[in-house]
């Protein structure tokens, strides 16, 4: 019997997440490196039989050029993230992928991102022509490699917030905006999922940007059989907030205010550095506090760019809260990690997933994958241990 072959679409293709994920997976692959971090290597998930790492295949869109090689070997000498050692022993697969990364598109992205990509990207064409462009890509780069089944996850920039309640609800009412340049609010985030979901593809948000979160959107992926989810990784900071915040809510223990810092220094955080695109991240960083605790208290987020501190981030908490007798009380933490090291066995978990559910044949929004995001689409339940259950009842109800 002939085997899978699962393509992995990376909207960002030289990014520090998608290299460090891509660099990651030829690594399982040669088995040069162990399973730490990769949740669906857990027993209860393996029995699931998920697609084997040598059957997946790598492709992307990107706004820069460079080469894969290159980009790691500059996340290994700036950033002390990867060892040189895999680097060079991956060095000709990362060469065989780098033809299958494609231009982009920076329709609605914002000033900042689009400073950032080479003179080639296309910058006159219409959404519509944009869509059907990525759309080419997607469907040569699954007839070229055989591919069964694209997964495209979005680890690029985060874009400017766009409003997703102003936009028509219906899908039919949505699509004849991607030929109105001027009319389309739609940013590059969400051009991407169209296209992949148009494809037949599974489409993942991994970042704070718009993409796949507009109802018509969710109801194209239903047209289409599809499926997607969202947003914003939940990596670090966040991960560990909802985590400890529901201590407090179940030990009655009123939180009065929980300030959190975070500063860092790769290319996301020069971004960020953009007030318009730090926007989107902050309120994804802000949202699940108040959907966890039982009070509303008094909360900061805040994101710095430190160029010196390259890939790795250090957040730092501190939460005021009263116990017995009124008596205000101090917890504080220190969170230091790096960031693409904590992103990319995450990208590779959600494309196992989604690829599990296509198998299973669900379409639509995957919420049982809400432990993975800062702001799951279509979840209320905001506290990591019931997410995880989630996850957990799906393995073993299907």
């Amino acid at each position: 019997m002939a085997k899978r072959r699962i393509g992995i679409w990376l909207i960002g293709a030289r990014g520090g997440v998608a290299t460090t994920t891509t660099v990651g997976l030829v690594a399982l692959k040669k088995g040069l490196i162990g399973e730490a971090g990769l949740v669906s290597e857990l027993p209860q998930f393996q029995r699931l039989q998920p697609t084997a790492w040598a059957d997946f295949v790598v492709g992307g869109h990107e706004i820069r050029q460079v080469a894969l090689a290159d980009e790691a070997m500059r996340l290994a000498t700036n950033n002390r993230i990867l060892d040189p050692s895999v680097i060079n022993r991956c060095k000709s697969e990362l060469a065989r992928i780098d033809p299958r990364i494609c231009l982009g598109t920076l329709h609605n992205t914002g000033s900042t991102i689009a400073g950032l990509a080479d003179k080639g990207v296309p910058r006159q064409e219409s959404p519509g022509e944009a869509v059907e462009r990525l759309r080419g890509d997607l469907a040569e780069f699954a007839r070229a490699e055989r591919i069964e089944h694209v997964v495209v996850v979005n680890v690029a920039s985060t874009e400017p917030p766009a409003d997703a309640a102003s936009l028509p609800e219906t899908w039919a009412e949505l699509r004849p905006l991607l030929q109105k340049p001027r009319k389309c609010p739609l940013p590059a985030s969400s051009l991407y999922a169209v296209a992949a979901l148009e494809e037949g593809c599974s489409y993942i948000n991994f970042t704070p940007s718009l993409g796949s979160a507009p109802a018509a959107i969710d109801q194209l992926a239903r047209l289409r059989n599809t499926r997607h989810m969202g947003c914003d990784g939940k990596t670090g900071e966040t991960l560990l907030k909802s985590v400890l915040a529901p201590m407090f809510a179940r030990r009655n223990l009123p939180v009065m205010s929980w300030v959190g810092h975070n500063i860092f220094g790769n290319l996301d955080g020069k971004v960020l550095a953009d007030p318009l695109n730090k926007q989107a991240k902050v309120a994804s960083k802000d949202r699940l506090l108040g959907k966890i605790l039982d009070c509303q208290p008094q909360t900061h987020v805040s994101i710095e760019y430190i160029k010196s501190l390259g890939d790795w981030k250090t957040a730092w908490d501190h939460i005021h809260f009263t116990g017995f007798l009124g008596t205000p009380m101090t917890m504080q933490f220190i969170w230091q990690g790096c960031d693409s090291v904590l992103a990319a066995p995450l990208v590779l978990d959600l494309v196992r997933f989604a690829d599990l559910a296509r198998r299973r044949g669900q379409t639509g929004r995957l919420t049982f994958l809400a432990s993975f995001f800062k702001s799951p689409y279509g979840v209320e339940e905001h506290r990591f241990d019931r997410q995880y259950q989630m996850l957990e009842d799906w393995a073993r109800d299907h």
